[in-house]
């Protein structure tokens, strides 16, 4: 026979039962919340990050570097030292000139300047080069003179005449400018060309001539931008290099030999110029004539 089963251990097992199927059934519910709110901690994560990456790119914008200076073929040619001056510097090598024609480009035309100026003797240690640094500024502001003629109207009187000037005539009329400019201080010349053409000067000598060469032929209305280019300066360099030192020995009236050495000269350049034809030959002249001006500077090449 079955025996019954007291009404109150029954009770209590099925208490006991749905205990345990409401804490089964809670456990997924639970584990579906945390994984709702993780999810919900992601995106809030994410979203916020989009918002700070372009808040943090807009307070610090790139920026890169600049590009570092560099000159073209910095090994081979390196800088020159600069040759500009101060207020003082000028004062003093301006009052200095007024003494070249008797003293020389020399250490005692800088004192003899300085004491013009109102400085010390001292005061000439503010040019480090000394005599070369006279020479240099003579130079640099005969060319500013020679500008401010053609600005002047240095070629108004030849177009009043009914004269079109051409390039090469203009060229000459400039070089032979320039010659006059050195009359009163020719028979000092000689000691500057030599004070030039030393070592630690000829960077700077150069420079100059070139920088004359280039006004003379910009002057006098050249274009050009092919090879003749250089060509052409490294021909007025020469041809003014060594017309320097005739006039150094021209006793003529205004220079007519002087100027009649440089007529021939550009005719004579100019007829080589026209026939020059191709690279080797451009450059075979450029080396003839670097060579001529060497040696018309005293240079033993």
């Amino acid at each position: 026979m079955a025996q019954s089963i007291p009404l109150s251990r029954c009770s209590t097992a099925i208490s006991s039962l749905r205990s345990s199927s409401v804490h089964l059934a809670s456990r997924p519910i639970q584990t579906s919340c945390i994984a709702l709110q993780s999810r919900r901690l992601y995106h809030i994560h994410s979203s916020s990050r989009r918002s700070i990456r372009p808040s943090i790119q807009a307070q610090t914008p790139r920026s890169y570097p600049p590009p570092p200076r560099k000159s073209y073929h910095s090994e081979h040619h390196p800088e020159l030292p600069p040759h500009e001056y101060t207020n003082s510097q000028t004062t003093i090598l301006s009052a200095a000139l007024n003494h070249v024609p008797k003293h020389g480009f020399t250490p005692e035309a800088l004192t003899l300047g300085a004491r013009d100026a109102g400085f010390l003797d001292v005061s000439v240690q503010l040019l480090p080069r000394g005599e070369f640094d006279l020479i240099l500024f003579w130079l640099a502001s005969r060319r500013g003179l020679l500008r401010g003629k053609v600005e002047d109207g240095l070629f108004e009187k030849y177009a009043r005449e009914g004269r079109v000037l051409s390039v090469e005539e203009k060229t000459k009329i400039l070089i032979m400018e320039r010659l006059r400019m050195n009359a009163d201080i020719k028979h000092q010349w000689q000691g500057a060309l030599a004070t030039m053409s030393l070592a630690g000067n000829i960077p700077l000598s150069l420079s100059e001539l070139h920088a004359l060469s280039s006004d003379i032929l910009n002057l006098a209305g050249d274009t050009s931008v092919d090879a003749s280019w250089y060509t052409k300066r490294l021909s007025i360099s020469a041809i003014y290099a060594s017309a320097e030192v005739v006039m150094t020995k021209d006793s003529s009236p205004e220079l007519s030999a002087t100027e009649a050495f440089v007529e021939r000269r550009v005719e004579d350049n100019k007829y080589i110029g026209d026939k020059i034809t191709g690279i080797k030959q451009c450059l075979g002249f450029m080396g003839s004539t670097a060579v001529g001006l060497g040696r018309s500077w005293g240079l033993k090449i």
